[in-house]
């Protein structure tokens, strides 16, 4: 192999076990003897455990934001949400191992950021997109940024429990997100408030 090759291999094979075990777990010697090289062979190309996983996480979290921001094309708010909702479960459809060490919490800081930090550069997109749509309904578009930050980790956190579950299929789970969102996006009152004010009663003591 030349030494390119080589790089992608090993990244593959990281991959493949890092997303099996595990950060933590997984160890040098297992991803060596998996890609039937010895162990400073790794280190000569990431430096270690470490800095292969930093470069695993990096690659997979640009392959989800690019997925997510291409996705971003409808003309219609709501095909733009049902485009990135798409976007994210066909991640989790065709990349399970990237997905599944996304959402694990990382010990490794990486040049990307988190999981965390990602999903606030998706909801910064889908921000832009709510703020127009409030301005035109006479809502105060300030609040773009909370509403964004609550559909963006709806979907996320739907992803996460759907990895596992895969029912119902992923055109019906988007459906149900966007029905969901959207509908409750129609209705939004521009001035909420709790139940619980001090014009209700209080509840009675136990």
């Amino acid at each position: 192999m030349t030494g390119t090759e080589r790089r992608e291999q090993l990244l593959d094979v990281g991959r493949e076990l890092f997303a099996e075990r595990g950060f933590e777990a997984a160890s040098i010697e297992e991803i060596a003897a998996r890609a039937g090289v010895s162990k400073p062979v790794v280190y000569e190309h990431f430096g270690g455990k470490e800095g292969l996983y930093a470069v695993v996480v990096d690659r997979e979290m640009q392959a989800l934001l690019n997925r997510v921001t291409e996705s971003l094309s409808g003309a219609h708010p709501r095909a733009m949400l049902e485009q990135a909702a798409l976007a994210l479960l066909a991640y989790v459809e065709e990349e399970s191992d990237g997905f599944r060490i996304l959402v694990r919490d990382s010990p490794v800081a990486t040049t990307s950021g988190t999981f965390s930090s990602l999903l606030g550069d998706v909801a910064s997109q889908v921000e832009y997109i709510l703020a127009g749509e409030f301005s035109s309904r006479d809502l105060d578009p300030k609040l773009a940024g909370l509403y964004s930050q609550a559909l963006v980790g709806m979907v996320a956190l739907t992803g996460q429990w759907w990895l596992e579950a895969r029912r119902p299929k992923k055109n019906e789970v988007a459906a149900h997100l966007v029905n969901l969102a959207w509908n409750g996006l129609a209705h939004l009152e521009a001035k909420p408030a709790t139940l619980l004010t001090s014009t209700h009663p209080a509840a009675p003591s136990s």
